[in-house]
């Protein structure tokens, strides 16, 4: 296992501007914190509105030349990183465990899933293309190319640290964008840690300038009003995806927004229980249940309920709750203990509308933010858990008789970003294509993600997509020429 503190030591907690690691212009750090055992694990920079402004200043004054520079020389930094990200997969691995609380076996696995962004664009950087003919009167010839849009301002929850960092970062670079990088305050030492890998690879100065900070609403607003700032992309809530959209407006800034999910889990009559129950472990309990992906309602044909949530409940039982670098760890703590209270009165509000706890429920007494994982059966509508993202270790079922009235109970929601759909009917998965109104599905598979995929959603689950071909799209404008007919007398 490697050290703990001799990793945290590796770790500048600076700010990252224009190539230099700096302390706050005011001075002011914020504290890391372990949710497992709630010590403070480091004291980072953390960003003033100046600090904001000077880093979109540097990938400003960074973007003319590295907008120019070969596709081939951007994808070889991509590819660097990418290599020295698996080589440093532990280290990325137990940062990540320390300062989200996912178990270690996960943590290893989101390394995978995160670098694999920095190869996956490492390979779309030379293949942006253009178009060239004749116009259809056949007076003159149409030049379409695609061009870097400019410096983009990302903003990356805590739930992921490295992929959602890697997701828009990647793409970024290899349109030939510069970027100012916000990630969360309870989650930064991963991102420094990857700025210094491309640093090591060989990114220029200013190319990505990385920004700490506790003030989040004033420094990002500043960043957005400021002139020179054409691309806003954030994964977060929809409420403040809604007011992040609204300050992009003044600027007419070009935006991404994976928001929040309400993802259904429907499991016909005659699908596979086996490969069900795996799947809804899976997507219900990766993470800790902290993913926009996360399975949110468990809506099972009648016929297999008691079955289903028999043996989803066995499996439960057999869940080890502890801190995420413990061996057999498979449930970590939650982020905080607000996301502790906020689970805990979903399942309150759903037991007390007549609901049955079948396990869990409750809050394991800390440190930490623990809580037990949970099974609710029988849950009447119109409860909270069905309306709102729970993002924590809770799986609800609710029973359903016909195929219409499953995609009814998965489609009432203003949200569509995933869904999942178990049925060997290969004619009722044909339909279901058409009518699930999300923006990604699973079939027969509790896991979509993957980055040569467009991820995200429709409805209130966002705008644009991230990962496959797409991505690097949202990074690229489009321009047409058009040159008069060379060959008119």
């Amino acid at each position: 296992m490697i050290n703990e503190s001799e990793l945290l030591g590796q770790i500048n907690g600076g700010l990252l501007i224009n190539g230099e690691w700096r302390a706050a212009s005011d001075g002011s750090t914020l504290k890391v914190h372990d949710p497992a055992t709630g010590e403070v694990l480091k004291e980072v920079a953390s960003a003033s509105v100046e600090d904001g402004l000077a880093a979109i200043e540097a990938a400003d004054q960074a973007f003319p030349a590295w907008s120019m520079t070969s596709p081939r020389s951007r994808a070889e930094i991509l590819r660097r990183a990418f290599d020295l990200v698996i080589e440093r997969r532990d280290q990325f691995a137990l940062l990540m465990t320390i300062e989200m609380g996912k178990p270690l076996s996960e943590a290893q696995g989101e390394v995978t899933y995160g670098a694999e962004f920095l190869r996956w664009f490492s390979e779309e950087a030379v293949r942006v293309s253009g178009r060239y003919g004749s116009n259809p009167e056949g007076t003159g010839r149409m030049i379409v190319s695609k061009h870097p849009v400019g410096p983009a301002f990302l903003i990356t929850p805590w739930n992921f640290p490295l992929a959602m960092a890697t997701r828009k970062i990647a793409p970024a670079i290899a349109a030939g964008c510069t970027v100012v990088i916000k990630p969360a305050a309870l989650t930064p030492l991963t991102t420094l840690y990857l700025a210094q890998v491309l640093e090591e690879a060989g990114l220029p100065a200013g190319v990505v300038n990385v920004i700490n900070t506790s003030h989040s609403v004033d420094v990002s607003a500043a960043i957005i009003d400021h002139p020179a700032l054409r691309k806003l992309s954030f994964t977060g809530s929809t409420a403040v995806g809604q007011q992040l959209m609204r300050q992009a407006a003044n600027g007419v800034l070009r935006t991404s927004m994976e928001l929040g999910g309400n993802a259904p889990f429907v499991v016909f009559e005659d699908a596979d229980l086996d490969a069900a129950v795996e799947g809804a472990l899976q997507a219900k309990f990766r993470n800790i249940g902290q993913a926009c992906t996360a399975a949110n309602r468990f809506i099972v044909a009648r016929p297999l309920v008691g079955e289903f949530t028999e043996r989803v409940t066995a499996r439960v039982k057999e869940m080890h709750v502890g801190r995420g670098t413990e061996e057999g760890v498979t449930i970590g703590p939650l982020i905080d203990h607000r996301a502790v209270e906020k689970t805990l009165a979903l399942v309150a509000d759903a037991t007390a509308r007549g609901a049955e706890l079948k396990i869990g429920g409750v809050a394991i007494p800390g440190p930490g933010s623990f809580l037990e994982p949970t099974v609710l059966t029988d849950i009447a509508p119109g409860s909270d858990i069905l309306r709102e993202e729970i993002f924590g270790p809770v799986l609800a079922v609710v029973p359903f008789d016909t195929e219409d009235e499953a995609v009814h109970l998965a489609n009432a929601t203003e949200y569509g970003l995933v869904s999942y759909v178990f049925t060997q009917d290969l004619a009722r998965a044909q339909r279901l294509v058409e009518t699930m109104q999300t923006g990604m599905m699973g079939l027969n598979t509790g896991l979509v993600s993957n980055a040569a995929a467009p991820f995200g959603g429709w409805k209130m689950s966002g705008l644009g997509r991230e990962g496959g071909p797409e991505g690097i799209e949202e990074y690229l404008q489009t321009k047409y020429t058009l040159t008069a007919n060379p060959f008119a007398s």
